[in-house]
């Protein structure tokens, strides 16, 4: 039987994660900042309509958003991760198949219908997320992924569709991408937009007609297929068990500058907890640890350093001890004074499932390690991030990133749940 694809993608996701647990906020305008308060990274409908745009750094639209009383907000990932989690759980208990895309998108397929019955049932999935998460979302519905994208746009931006739209097969799909800016489809960035402009090639409906083996050449056995996909011939699957990962990082812009050994460990250590209770979770072990640090290149004028190490791990491994040992000879090398350094991170590779062991005639395995970190994990999980944590990540983090306007964790800290009076 002939197959539709759904999206559905939560409204505004960071900005109505804020407003379930202050309803004071709706129909205001919001903004969540990124690490450090520093750039705009989600804005309500509202803020949009100020002219608020989207990666515009803080302090610039500060005058603005001081005139319209616009309700700003710190990142709180730890929030926003959770109700993601609780959003899909629902969107898995309504459908069988279903690919979590993104923090704030799934894809999902179901038998083709007609127009009023795929309207109710999107309807139908709107109201039950809406009632069980409080997040307001849009679905589109297409022949394939790429135009169930572009239906998932236009429900999202013309409210008369009250939120859902579909494109079916054999409906006027050129209409409606003759509409479409070409930037605009899933996948088509923004040096490939300049390529097709260059071209000819202004709207979706523009690449269905394009020479093939000119958008192969320039944009690769992907455009091609998201050529057909416009043309209503799916090229793009469900996933519904996500690809394997290639590596794990963690690193984050420091709240003020670090010019020291002890602070810049501090950090590193905690950035490579972090990254190893990845790693844990996703039942991976690294076979491979890179440790990179840098200067602020933007205070110009100062010195500015920048420089990387990376290691072969003799075994791989997801232990955090191993992970510091490792990592904490690699800030050693790296580390000059004289610096101010605005970030450290860490990333991991040549991943492989935690099953497969390779032995090393040279390295004596320390035994009942697992036993000790999944204690660990469990401790942290079920009473807050770091409330076990290695000494040498330090306690009172003066390096840490900025969070002025953070929100309280009302899903995953027991002592920021929300108070309710009677």
């Amino acid at each position: 039987m002939p197959a539709l694809f759904a999206l559905i993608d939560c409204n505004n996701f960071y900005a109505s994660c804020e407003r379930v647990f202050n309803p004071e906020l709706e129909g205001k305008p919001v903004v969540v900042l990124s690490n450090n308060d520093g750039c705009i990274i989600a804005r309500s409908n509202e803020a949009k309509t100020l002219g608020i745009k989207m990666g515009e750094p803080y302090f610039r639209c500060k005058p603005l958003i001081e005139r319209h009383r616009v309700q700003v907000f710190s990142s709180n990932y730890a929030l926003y991760g959770d109700m993601s989690q609780r959003v899909m759980n629902v969107l898995g208990n309504l459908e069988p198949e279903v690919e979590v895309y993104s923090i704030d998108e799934a894809f999902f397929r179901l038998p083709v219908s007609t127009e009023e019955t795929l309207r109710i049932t999107g309807k139908n999935i709107r109201n039950t997320v809406k009632q069980h998460t409080g997040i307001p979302v849009s679905i589109g519905y297409g022949p394939t992924k790429t135009l169930a994208k572009i239906a998932n746009r236009i429900a999202k931006k013309n409210p008369e569709h009250g939120g859902v739209f579909t494109i079916l097969p054999g409906s006027d799909i050129d209409g409606i991408l003759k509409n479409i800016e070409v930037g605009d489809v899933w996948g088509i960035g923004g040096r490939s937009t300049q390529k097709l402009a260059g071209h000819g090639v202004y709207t979706a409906y523009d690449l269905t007609r394009a020479n093939e083996a000119w958008i192969k050449k320039h944009l690769s056995i992907t455009g091609v297929r998201t050529m057909y996909e416009l043309r209503g011939i799916s090229c793009f699957s469900l996933e519904e068990s996500p690809p394997p990962k290639h590596s794990i990082a963690c690193s984050r812009s420091f709240g003020i500058p670090v010019s020291t050994i002890k602070e810049m460990r501090e950090a590193a250590v905690s950035y490579i907890s972090r990254a190893a209770e990845k790693l844990r979770e996703q039942q991976l072990k690294a076979g491979c640890l890179t440790l990179y640090l840098m200067t602020n290149r933007f205070r110009i004028g100062e010195p500015q350093y920048v420089n990387s190490r990376t290691v072969t791990l003799p075994c791989a491994t997801a232990d955090t001890a191993e992970l510091i040992e490792y990592a904490v000879r690699c800030l050693k090398e790296l580390f000059r004074p004289g610096y101010e350094y605005q970030k450290v991170g860490v990333v991991l590779a040549d991943l492989i499932p935690k099953h497969i062991h390779q032995g090393n005639l040279f390295i004596v395995p320390r035994k009942h390690r697992d036993n000790l970190l999944q204690a660990l994990d469990r401790i942290n999980d079920r009473w807050g991030k770091d409330t076990l944590q290695y000494a040498s990540a330090g306690l009172t983090k003066p390096w840490h990133h900025k969070q002025a306007m953070k929100s309280p964790s009302y899903t995953t800290n027991w002592q920021e749940l929300p108070v309710v009076s009677a």
